[in-house]
């Protein structure tokens, strides 16, 4: 199974909900207004600052905004911010394999993993928000996250 990380996942929430927002937000208010533990929430604000993704302002009037709009940040730069390189297996681009010259596949995990780089490269939060507003109905409420600590990415 291809599975994100639950922080991945954290980081699209966070990053949609501040861009529904006009001012500076803290790590406790988005925790509030997303139901992720605000331990894990200054974790994400913390990966997204260091990618350039979120601006931190300390002080009185301090928080956190979007660096960019959702429309020029692809869930690939979200999942690649998180978890690091996109990449399948182990041996995707050149990496190393311990069954290099048993598989006899070398290589070809390639072309999976760049067709799957290059649909998360295309999708931006932008059209995550339109998607879920539109599923869900105007007014309704979104299916609860597991809020669970964040655990591990799942790999294939």
């Amino acid at each position: 199974m291809l599975r994100l990380s639950k922080l991945t996942d954290y980081a699209v929430v966070a990053l949609v909900r501040l861009a529904q927002q006009d001012e500076m937000m803290t790590s406790p208010a988005l925790s509030h207004a997303t139901g992720i533990p605000e331990p894990t929430v200054a974790k994400v604000l913390k990966i997204l600052a260091a990618d350039e993704l979120v601006i931190s302002l300390r002080g009185a009037r301090g928080g956190y905004r979007l660096a960019l709009p959702l429309n020029e940040i692809s869930v690939a730069r979200v999942i690649t911010a998180v978890d690091g390189p996109i990449s399948l297996t182990a041996c995707v681009d050149g990496g190393e394999c311990d069954a290099r010259t048993l598989c006899g596949l070398c290589g070809q995990w390639d072309a999976v993993n760049d067709a799957i780089r290059g649909a998360l490269s295309r999708i931006t939060l932008a059209d995550m928000q339109t998607r879920g507003q539109a599923a869900r109905g105007p007014g309704a409420a979104c299916v609860a996250h597991d809020i669970s600590a964040a655990g591990p990415a799942v790999a294939v």
